[in-house]
C-alpha cells in the first residue's frame, strides 16, 4: 500500500477513507469528486470521473472480492444476492417501491430536529443489530456518479428499474464507518442494507429524503421505541412520504 495521504491526481482532493486491492493486486482509490486512480501509479489507469449509475455501461473492473488496507477480504455481491428484491418492488409512491411486499410490517425513518445525522444513523444500526442474530450484512451503495460507493472499481448490481449499486458483504461496523456521504447528507449509512437471513431490509431510494424499512413486527417495534430513529409505521398501500418532508 502506498501512503494513505495521497491526493487525487485530477482535482487534488484527499482520497476517500477506504483503500482496497483488486484481484490483480492493483490498489484502487477514489476522491470525493469520484475521480478514480490506481495507487501504484499504473500508467494504464487514467483518472476519470465515474459515470452516472443509471446506464448500461459496466464497471471499470469486475471484482469478486476486495481486500481493504486492514488486510480483510470482503465479498462483492452479484445479481443472485439481490434477486429477492430486483423485480419484486412496485413503482409508485408507497413503501413497496423500495421494499418488496414480503414483510409483516413497514416503516420510514429520518432524523428529526435536534438530532444529528450521525447520532440518528448510529441509533438505527444499534437497534437493528440488537434485534438480529450475529451474521453478515449486505451493504449496498447507490452509484449516483457523485457520491461515495466505497469500492468504485467493483462490479455492480442493478435494482429499481436500472440503478446501479455496489453490494458488499460486511457488517454493522462497516455500515457506519466505510462511507463519507450519501444523498441524504454527510452520513455513512449505505443506501440499501439487509442481513444474510433477509429478516429485514432498509432502503433509501434516489429521490427520497427519508429511508424505508421492512421487517418483522418486533424489529419495527424496536426501531419505533428509539426517539433517535424517529420511525413511523406505514401501510404497504399508502404514500410513504413522512409528514413534513417532500420529494426532491
Amino acid at each position: 500500500m502506498t501512503s494513505p495521504g495521497a491526493n487525487c491526481p485530477t482535482c487534488g482532493q484527499p482520497r476517500l477513507p477506504i483503500t482496497y486491492t483488486e484481484r490483480d493486486d492493483h490498489t484502487g482509490r477514489a476522491c470525493p469528486q469520484r475521480h478514480q486512480w490506481r495507487a501504484d501509479g499504473d500508467p494504464a489507469a487514467v483518472p476519470g470521473a465515474v459515470s452516472d449509475g443509471h446506464d448500461d455501461r459496466g464497471p471499470a473492473t469486475s471484482v469478486e472480492s476486495v481486500r481493504t488496507s486492514d488486510g480483510r477480504t470482503w465479498r462483492i455481491g452479484t445479481a443472485s444476492d439481490v434477486g429477492w428484491i430486483a423485480g419484486h418492488t412496485t413503482p409508485g409512491l408507497s413503501v413497496t417501491a423500495a421494499i418488496p411486499p414480503v414483510f409483516a410490517a413497514y416503516a420510514t425513518f429520518h432524523p428529526h430536529g435536534g438530532v444529528s445525522l450521525q447520532t440518528h444513523e448510529h441509533a438505527v444500526v444499534r437497534e437493528l443489530a440488537a434485534a438480529t442474530p450475529d451474521q453478515p450484512w449486505w451493504l449496498g451503495y447507490l452509484d449516483t456518479g457523485a457520491h461515495d460507493v466505497v469500492f468504485p472499481y467493483a462490479a455492480k448490481v442493478s435494482l429499481y428499474g436500472g440503478w446501479s449499486y455496489v453490494l458488499v458483504e460486511a457488517g454493522p461496523e462497516q455500515a457506519l464507518t466505510w462511507r463519507t456521504g450519501h444523498l441524504r447528507g454527510a452520513g455513512a449509512l449505505p443506501d440499501l442494507f439487509f442481513p444474510a437471513d433477509r429478516s429485514w431490509l432498509v432502503s433509501a431510494l434516489w429521490d427520497d429524503t427519508w429511508t424505508d424499512v421492512g421487517g418483522s413486527a418486533p424489529v419495527l417495534a424496536a426501531l419505533r421505541r428509539s426517539p433517535l430513529v424517529n420511525a413511523r409505521l406505514v401501510r404497504p398501500d399508502e404514500d410513504a412520504c413522512p409528514p413534513g418532508l417532500t420529494r426532491d
